[in-house]
């Protein structure tokens, strides 16, 4: 995303159902493509970069391609603004902006990332999709805390860190190297790290994010999971992980009727 002046469930799930902790808000992109490349490798816009925006840890990304030579076909140029507020200027609140497929579709280049053009605003359909979808789990987050006439709170900045495994992605893979049955085995294909500004305060709170991926639907639709969650920086954030992933056990027991008075 760039800078401008958890959930439904709706197709399967990447980790199995016998794994209730990890409790990943799972979803299918809106669009149907059954050519879509598989997700793998994290984001494509660099977010490690020097001399790049600290907002968001990205570089200037150029709407003209940066080799003609090379790129099939023009690519639209067009920006989507997202839902998610980065602040307010001059009493008006303003939202992060997604990149153009033309942009995207630099990020791979630089990246040496082979992508055809035909793929590209499927792509960056799935992006913004998934960025939405984050958003939406950070504010059911958010709201088990807020304070009656709370302003939404804000997207400040973030990093993408698709080469750090988050420690509790690393507790399920060893799970699922322990039992594969059971377990999902497969890694996220990237993370995010979000920080969150609560107006009323000026209190900044991270989310870590993981993204998971699994095999398409029958028709061809992709499947994704997102396991939206806050780190554990503080002691609120670490009692209310603590206070959701109770009340998941508790209602997956009362979902198999161990509550149940039996005669």
């Amino acid at each position: 995303m760039h800078q401008s002046t958890s959930s439904n469930s709706v197709s399967g799930c990447p980790m199995h159902q016998s794994n209730p902790a990890s409790n990943p808000s799972t979803s299918g992109c809106p669009v149907q493509h059954a050519s879509a490349p598989k997700a793998s490798g994290g984001c494509p816009v660099e977010h490690s970069s020097t001399g790049i925006n600290p907002l968001n840890q990205m570089p200037s990304l150029p709407q003209t391609p940066l080799d003609p030579h090379s790129q099939s076909a023009p690519l639209p140029t067009d920006r989507t603004l997202s839902s998610i507020p980065r602040g307010t200027e001059d009493g008006k609140t303003q939202t992060w902006e997604y990149p153009s497929p033309q942009q995207f579709y630099n990020a791979l280049v630089r990246k040496g990332w082979e992508t055809p053009t035909e793929h590209v605003e499927v792509m960056v359909d799935i992006h913004n999709f998934l960025n939405e979808r984050a958003w939406n789990e950070v504010l059911r987050w958010e709201r088990r805390v807020a304070q009656p006439g709370d302003e939404q709170p804000h997207l400040a900045r973030f990093k993408g860190r698709p080469g750090e495994m988050s420690p509790k992605a690393q507790f399920w893979m060893f799970m699922g190297w322990l039992l594969p049955t059971r377990f999902n085995t497969e890694p996220p294909f990237d993370r995010h790290d979000w920080v969150v500004r609560r107006p009323r305060t000026g209190e900044e709170v991270r989310y870590v994010i993981d993204y998971y991926s699994a095999p398409p639907t029958p028709d061809g639709e992709p499947v994704f999971a997102l396991d939206v969650r806050p780190a554990l920086d503080s002691f609120e954030s670490a009692r209310e992980r603590v206070s959701v992933g109770m009340s998941d056990i508790w209602e997956t027991m009362r979902e198999r009727g161990w509550g149940n008075n039996r005669s």
